[in-house]
């Protein structure tokens, strides 16, 4: 059966995680405002860590496709064989091009930065993610995030400690929560990751210790930016109290028996409110 150009492209999007690629895309932006990237560098930026997060996503579906058939997963178009392999391959190669040639545009320490997170992502989709160190690659990609963005200004700029802690914190965060929903399918077909060797409630109440973590070391670095005036912190602390209540009703939906895609999406909406009340505060994340 051939398929159309549209469909293969469209097949070839819905297999890229499109959620969390976006979701992550714009926290990139956002913390590049905050930094006060111009808008020619948060573009470029923004394009791409897109790319990356489609390379990292792609290349997750390819190498489950095979598991994915066999727990009957109707969401995966590779699964489903809607796209050839062939086809997400070459998309693979293009899209990690692009991620790793538009950051080293914008400096060597950026594009390292940006490698390491790629590395990350693609560490686990090869392996990581059936072991107990699956949430390392989350710790140490999202870790570099905030360097990512603060070593793209001009002059590039390390970042500070409490914002490389803060990232790691969301990445442990995201890899919990985000599994949650699957953790029989992928143990029916051998991934059994540290999510999976905690089980359900132990996992689920550790991403949100997590995120509470991230929401109160926020705080902490914003009340030790002498840089900021009061209203700014303010408006940085409103932030961080958001996130530090969100990840106490994702804890409790998680004692309820709650495993669904609605705690990832929590974890995002914190993660995006509290990037925003940074970009707000004016803080530069800077050392």
């Amino acid at each position: 059966m051939t398929t159309s150009p549209v469909s293969t492209v469209a097949a070839l999007a819905r297999s890229t995680h499109p959620g969390p690629t976006v979701a992550v895309t714009l926290l990139s932006v956002v913390l590049a405002t905050a930094v006060g990237l111009d808008a020619g560098r948060t573009l470029v930026l923004g394009a791409a860590v897109l790319a990356g997060q489609l390379s990292i996503g792609l290349s997750n579906d390819l190498v489950d496709a095979a598991r994915d058939r066999q727990v009957g997963r109707l969401d995966k178009p590779l699964a489903l064989g809607l796209v050839s392999t062939r086809a997400a391959m070459v998309a693979v190669t293009v899209v990690t091009v692009l991620a790793v040639g538009l950051t080293f545009l914008l400096g060597w320490a950026a594009g390292v930065a940006h490698l390491v997170f790629l590395v990350s992502g693609w560490a686990y989709n090869l392996g990581l993610k059936r072991t107990a160190w699956s949430v390392v690659p989350f710790v140490v990609g999202f870790g570099a995030l905030p360097a990512v963005v603060t070593l793209a200004a001009a002059p590039p700029a390390e970042p500070a400690a409490w914002a490389l802690i803060v990232g790691a914190a969301f990445g442990v965060a995201i890899h919990f929560t985000n599994v949650l929903p699957d953790l029989d399918d992928d143990a029916r077909t051998g991934v059994v990751g540290l999510p999976h060797r905690l089980g359900r409630l132990r996992a689920g109440l550790v991403a949100f210790a997590a995120l509470g973590t991230a929401a109160v070391v926020t705080a902490a670095g914003l009340l030790l930016d002498e840089s900021l005036t009061p209203v700014r912190t303010g408006a940085g602390l409103v932030g961080a109290a958001t996130a530090l209540v969100l990840s106490a009703v994702g804890a409790r939906l998680v004692r309820r028996g709650g495993a669904t895609r609605g705690l990832f999406r929590l974890v995002i909406a914190a993660a995006l409110v509290l990037v925003v009340s940074l970009a707000l505060a004016g803080t530069a994340l800077v050392a």
